[in-house]
């Protein structure tokens, strides 16, 4: 994965893994800062075990060989590298804004069509908007559409929200792909990586989370909490 390839080449390694959380929603990595990541236990779950190859031996890693964990196929493993990369991105909060997705998605997608890959809480909100909203989930519920529809509707789309988890699950180039040229595309989530390489690959605006109070979060992670729940944290916006 060429964009894993360009995110790991932004970062400084010289640092220690001092703590790795994995609760059952997020992972959280903590090496120069605290990272973050969804954990997705729906698709682990369905994975052949052993889901995590050396639990109790990772600490022992260095932050190279733990943000690598990012192109295994393991679920797993794939959040704690993508953490690993969070943990150890400088992110130049002069160019971010403290912004929900939900508003960016709202303000460039009224009275057009909208593609949402992930089922997120503020889809009813979307829906109001919008010309038409079509909403592609791995794990689809109430009106989302299965994940092969991806190619008939992202195509379609003036505007396209894709949750940073399509990194971790090694599917986000080709969703990148179908994009339209012209459209609006935003990427969001916890485990997206506030880094401006992203810019390079079509995207217009980056919204992430950066930890402020990493003890908190990480109790928090431990503890269970959804992505709402999480305490300690900025929800951040880049834009190009």
């Amino acid at each position: 994965m060429k964009i894993l390839d360009d995110l790991l080449a932004t970062l400084d390694f010289d640092d220690t893994v001092k703590d790795i959380r994995q609760g059952v929603f997020h992972t959280g990595v903590m090496t120069r800062h605290c990272g973050l990541a969804a954990t997705l236990p729906r698709d682990a779950l369905r994975q052949k075990p052993p889901q995590v190859k050396e639990p109790g031996l990772l600490l022992e890693k260095s932050p190279r060989e733990l943000a690598g964990l990012a192109y295994s196929e393991s679920i797993l493993e794939a959040a704690m590298g993508m953490a690993t990369i969070n943990s150890l991105l400088e992110v130049d909060e002069s160019v971010c804004v403290e912004l929900n997705a939900a508003e960016v998605i709202v303000e460039k997608g009224r009275g057009k069509n909208v593609a949402i890959v992930g089922h997120f809480p503020f889809i009813p909100r979307i829906r109001e908007h919008a010309k038409e909203l079509w909403v592609i989930e791995k794990n689809p519920k109430e009106d989302d559409l299965p994940e092969e529809h991806a190619d008939t509707f992202i195509p379609l789309a003036d505007v396209v929200a894709i949750t940073g988890t399509a990194i971790t699950n090694h599917t986000i180039e080709h969703l990148l792909h179908l994009c339209d040229r012209k459209a609006y595309v935003i990427m969001l989530g916890d485990t997206t990586p506030l880094s401006p390489v992203l810019f390079d690959y079509g995207l217009d605006a980056i919204s992430g989370t950066r930890v402020v109070n990493p003890a908190l979060a990480l109790s928090c992670v431990s503890q269970g909490a959804n992505f709402r729940q999480i305490k300690g944290v900025r929800r951040l916006t880049m834009t190009k």
